[in-house]
């Protein structure tokens, strides 16, 4: 494939930050973008300078020159949106997180699988460039034995807005979901899928997560601890500590971001790349690499491991007791 060409489901902007990106790749291209109303469609397109806009999500889907479609809609939509662009025969990149709950990833998975097409999480920090750095020192067992992963990532949205997606049920609003995305997918990405999961969570007056925290268990001895909250800047660093030394990654390390490798003999190593645009080329990149080697899944964030995130988090919500109104 010379050139990836995509389309954008959904308006918001996070569609827009990603498309920023895509124009520092010269072998993507954004042919279209879509919603659910025509107007809004149009306005996105006008601005971001899109040529198609499509005033229905099957429009889009039914345009035989895209070839991935980026799901950049509500968490509720994902599993609909997805599934509608792999059936229609497109490659998918969709949001974070995947879906609302395992068995919904269950299904686009399935789908993705039976239809032979390319389809991952949007999880972007896996590919920043510090992340393939860190990935590189765990693979040699720099750090020695994993004991401790710590990260954090909280935001202040106060006063409380009830009327906000981010405090909707029916959007599957929480901090959990929205935040707590990125130091769950973190640990998993350092320990794998956790053998023991302990929660605490307080709710909002809409039965949403405002804050929680969580302690993942590993049969090797290994613990993550990992904190999300709508209700306060958090530092958003993050740690790995080994028997043979420990990685600190510097605020806000869930974005393209420097960190020191401190050795427990030897001088530190020190790791800085500056970033371009907002961080997101790097997924499409992976996207652009995966699709013309023939992968269906990328390893560095295949769709097992977005299954296990899942079922970690459904197991969260369990425990702190948030269900979304539109589960069974």
């Amino acid at each position: 494939m010379d050139e990836i060409k995509w389309g954008i489901v959904g308006t918001g902007w996070i569609a827009t930050r990603f498309v920023d990106d895509l124009r520092l790749l010269p072998d993507h291209r954004v042919i279209a973008a879509g919603s659910r109303r025509a107007e809004s469609a149009e306005e996105f397109a006008s601005r971001e300078e899109i040529p198609r806009a499509y005033g229905s999500y099957e429009q889009l889907c039914a345009d035989p020159e895209v070839d991935v479609v980026y799901v950049a809609t509500p968490h509720p939509f994902h599993v609909h949106d997805a599934l509608l662009a792999l059936r229609a025969g497109k490659h998918v990149l969709c949001e974070k997180p995947f879906t609302i709950n395992a068995d919904e990833a269950a299904e686009v998975i399935a789908a993705a699988r039976a239809e032979g097409r390319f389809c991952m999480e949007a999880m972007w920090t896996r590919f920043a460039p510090h992340m393939r750095r860190i990935r590189a020192l765990l693979d040699a067992g720099a750090l020695g034995e994993i004991r401790t992963v710590i990260a954090d990532h909280g935001q202040r949205f106060l006063p409380p807005d009830f009327s906000s997606r981010l405090y909707a049920p029916e959007l599957g609003g929480g901090a959990l979901l929205d935040l707590g995305i990125y130091p769950l997918s973190f640990a998993s990405y350092v320990l794998g899928e956790p053998d023991r999961v302990t929660a605490a969570g307080d709710l909002t007056e809409t039965g949403v997560d405002a804050q929680t925290s969580v302690v993942l268990q590993y049969d090797g001895g290994s613990h993550a601890v990992l904190t999300t909250t709508l209700g306060a800047e958090t530092p958003t660093q993050a740690s790995i500590t080994g028997t043979e030394g420990r990685i600190e990654i510097d605020p806000v390390w869930y974005q393209p971001s420097s960190f020191t490798f401190r050795p427990v003999v030897g001088e530190p190593e020190r790791f800085a790349e500056p970033p371009t645009g907002n961080g997101l080329r790097y997924q499409a990149e992976e996207v652009g690499r995966c699709l013309r080697e023939g992968l269906t899944e990328s390893p560095t964030m295949s769709l097992d491991e977005t299954l296990s995130i899942m079922t970690t988090m459904d197991e969260i919500r369990r425990q702190i007791g948030v269900r979304y109104p539109f589960e069974p």
